[in-house]
């Protein structure tokens, strides 16, 4: 059987990582169970096209945030991690100090302490030194801080092959596989991509 990934959406800017997350995680017939914070849902309507219910029907359980109750607020429940995607300053502020006011936060805790993996794509910038405490803070207590910084060596074309090398990042740290992105495999064997030659040993 295979265990579900948590997936959270927050307020920040971004919501598009946690969409494009849940749609990949669908066609690999991946489960995921969702929640959905109130503020990502007004940044679904104003950064995308997609409706609440566009959203929700990519995922294989929705809790309401509201729900401390839910599966997923238990360490008893079993999943393989969560990815929070975008990760607000407040939502960061709130696991960093175990301030459990919502079910993403409480979700998130369960995953530190049963020592599961815990993705945080945290979206702010400028950083100033109170956000840089609350992830080291966080990194502390065994989450994994993964903003979303775009890299360039696999030739990015559109906005969402920026998009898929961050999720695949986020992927990679949970044990799922994928092939959003072209992978390096070394400055000579990129330059043999680029060009079509082959390079001797």
């Amino acid at each position: 059987m295979t265990l579900p990934l948590i997936v959270a959406i927050t307020g920040a800017t971004g919501v598009v990582y946690g969409v494009e997350l849940l749609r990949v995680l669908k066609e690999l017939d991946q489960p995921t169970h969702l929640i959905l914070s109130e503020a990502a849902g007004l940044n679904l309507s104003i950064e995308t096209d997609y409706s609440l219910e566009d959203v929700r029907s990519l995922a294989t359980e929705v809790y309401s945030n509201k729900d401390v109750g839910a599966a997923v607020a238990s360490g008893s429940f079993r999943t393989r991690g969560m990815i929070v995607a975008p990760c607000t300053v407040k939502t960061l502020s709130a696991i960093a100090n175990s301030f459990t006011f919502n079910l993403v936060v409480r979700a998130a805790d369960v995953q530190l302490k049963e020592s599961r993996k815990l993705v945080l794509l945290v979206r702010e910038t400028p950083l100033h030194k109170g956000h840089l405490e609350l992830m080291t803070r966080a990194a502390d207590c065994g989450a994994i801080i993964l903003p979303p910084m775009p890299a360039f060596y696999h030739r990015p074309q559109t906005i969402m092959d920026l998009v898929h090398q961050t999720i695949g990042k986020a992927l990679d740290q949970v044990g799922v596989e994928h092939d959003l992105f072209r992978r390096w495999s070394g400055h000579r064997d990129d330059a043999c991509h680029k060009t079509g030659m082959r390079l001797s040993a």
